[in-house]
């Protein structure tokens, strides 16, 4: 077998905090009982999940209770037990209005970063992004927006989340200091970011990627309205290295030489012990475009 692809090596945002390959993102965190919450956050860093990302628009689907929620939930963690906040790389987003839906002037965004910080209960974040591009913004406003935050020691740390390459490099265009993150979709059922510039862009700039639902939406895990092909291929491997199909789906989006973190979204601790397998998977560049073209469902040329 040739090499192997899968990095299990700590990933880095900015020039000095590390995040492990793994991240734990809060998009179903919609659980009403506080002490299950916190069980959950303490699985997560005590597997080297210590990015813990949220967003304040989570809570308005999965069960949660509206916009705000889901931070609200996090909050309550923090609050409980303090000393999980001095483990973690808190990362939130802002910049979706229902409705509207979009807004990054810069007026808005220092609000909902302020916003944000309430709900969370805390003084700051390590990392905010902007959660989707508002097309009607120019790009000096919200870097104008990202300094004051840091000025204020609100925030360490600037990302986009959902940015185009273009996009993103307009942006970086006007920001005082590097973006170090961005956010897109990616997985063995979502390849975009392979071929629409994305990945190439961080390796170029040095952006950390966080894929978000690497697993699909659970769909990687389920199997349901995937091309059998791919399910036939990812239990192959599975069945190989001794790991579910959803360790192999995440070890794919691990073995990207852009080194992605991978968001998982798992309610259940055990779950997120067995994702932490994936850290331990070989797929080599065979495995790793055969799943590939069984995605594409299409020879590769």
């Amino acid at each position: 077998m040739d090499d192997n692809l899968v990095s299990d090596a700590m990933r880095r945002l900015g020039d000095e905090v590390e995040i492990g390959p793994i991240g734990f993102g809060c998009w179903r965190f919609t659980s009403s009982s506080d002490a299950h919450n916190t069980a959950l956050i303490s699985t997560a860093l005590d597997l080297g999940m210590n990015l813990i990302d949220t967003s304040d628009v989570y809570g308005l689907d999965w069960g949660g209770s509206g916009f705000g929620s889901c931070e609200e939930a996090l909050g309550r963690v923090l609050a409980g037990t303090p000393s999980l906040r001095e483990r973690m790389v808190l990362a939130t987003k802002g910049g979706i209005i229902p409705g509207v839906p979009y807004d990054s002037s810069g007026a808005y965004l220092i609000a909902a970063c302020e916003a944000s910080l309430r709900r969370l209960g805390v003084d700051y974040v390590d990392l905010y992004q902007v959660h989707r591009p508002d097309m009607f913004t120019h790009p000096e406003e919200i870097a104008v927006a990202f300094a004051s935050l840091r000025d204020r020691g609100l925030v360490s740390m600037f990302g986009v989340s959902n940015y185009t390459p273009s996009q993103t490099m307009a942006l970086s265009a006007y920001v005082e200091e590097p973006l170090v993150s961005t956010q897109p979709e990616f997985s063995c059922a979502t390849l975009a970011p392979l071929r629409d510039g994305t990945l190439d862009l961080c390796m170029e700039e040095g952006i950390t990627p966080l894929a978000w639902s690497p697993l699909a939406g659970g769909r990687l895990a389920t199997g349901h309205g995937l091309r059998p092909d791919l399910l036939s291929v990812l239990d192959e491997l599975a069945e190989r290295e001794g790991v579910s199909r959803a360790a192999i789906a995440i070890a794919f989006v691990l073995a990207h030489p852009a080194d992605a973190v991978a968001l998982v979204g798992t309610q259940t601790p055990e779950r997120l012990t067995e994702l932490v397998a994936s850290t331990r998977v070989q797929l080599s560049r065979t495995d790793v475009y055969r799943i590939v073209v069984a995605s594409d469902g299409v020879p590769l040329p």
